[in-house]
């Protein structure tokens, strides 16, 4: 193994895995930089709002530890970094313990939020629907019995999760309304955020495909996935003109200066063959696409 866990508090970092929290709080930004743009900014819909998405990206992180080792995922083949569960250094149930303990949390934050931003109690309903559909989802992406990461369904729902629905929804918080060109900016962070799990699982290839993890590299072949690759990224970044375009938001194109590093990224990929080298392109797409947002938001407030 890559890494060795000697401790609790390490295997519990692990875990966690900070580095993702970038990528989560990516569209809670996106949308306030929006909504300060359109003059319906709020300070506390961001803070309940960040605090929220941190608490669910981190449940997801530890029902994603949980299920990998319950399901063979992270057998001792893997050779990405050692998970906390397969570690035995966590034990199952405390990771149970863990998981309920961030979903109370996530829902009890998304709750405060939408007393906060919301007079309607239909709405509040809606919303909350959508927030017990998303802690679902995190658990599900590869515990319980039929894991929907397993079938290779994982990409639709970073799309619709990290992007869509993450940024659509933040947005109409803050607002109190919604408008079509917001679905490109949208697709861009939902593109990019898929960008991400592709790179994760180019690297798992070999061990998914043995654990019957029928991830889209899995399915389609090392090859192709890097050309999905490509095109997520281009994908994400043609979304931007659009909005640009329709909105006339010309400063948001100062996001296009990050570009260079995710092609960077992008190519770097294709060259690394083993998890070992691959493993550190999961941290700079994550961190590429916060700095492309952070440019994009700067670019609206400033130009």
């Amino acid at each position: 193994m890559e890494i060795s866990l000697k401790s609790k508090k390490q295997a519990w970092l692990h875990a966690i895995r900070l580095r993702t929290l970038p990528l989560a709080l990516a569209s809670i930004l996106m949308a306030s930089f929006i909504a300060y743009y359109h003059q319906t900014f709020r300070w506390e819909i961001l803070i309940l709002a960040a605090l929220t998405t941190t608490f669910l990206q981190i449940l997801s992180n530890l029902a994603n530890d949980y299920g990998d080792s319950v399901h063979g995922a992270d057998s001792i083949e893997r050779e990405g970094p050692i998970r906390a569960v397969q570690s035995g250094i966590i034990k199952p149930r405390e990771m149970k313990r863990a998981m309920i303990f961030l979903a109370s949390l996530s829902f009890l934050c998304g709750f405060a939020l939408l007393l906060v931003a919301l007079e309607s109690w239909w709405l509040v309903l809606t919303f909350i629907g959508l927030g017990l559909l998303s802690i679902y989802a995190a658990i599900t992406y590869t515990s319980g019995n039929n894991p929907y990461g397993y079938i290779g369904l994982g990409d639709l729902s970073v799309f619709i999760f990290f992007g869509l629905l993450g940024v659509l929804g933040t947005y109409f918080l803050h607002s109190l309304s919604f408008s079509a060109p917001l679905l490109f900016p949208a697709a861009s962070l939902g593109f990019f955020s898929t960008a991400v799990l592709n790179i994760n699982n180019i690297r798992d290839i070999e061990s998914d495909k043995n654990a019957g993890k029928k991830s889209i590299p899995v399915r389609i072949g090392r090859k192709a996935a890097l050309v999905y690759n490509w095109g997520l990224i281009l994908a994400g970044n043609g979304c931007l003109l659009l909005f640009v375009a329709l909105e006339n938001a010309l400063g948001g194109l100062l996001a296009l200066l990050i570009s260079p590093i995710m092609v960077k990224v992008a190519s770097s990929v294709g060259k690394k063959k083993s998890s070992k080298e691959l493993d550190p392109y999961l941290k700079k797409m994550a961190i590429s696409t916060l700095l492309w947002v952070m440019a994009f938001g700067i670019g609206l407030i400033i130009f």
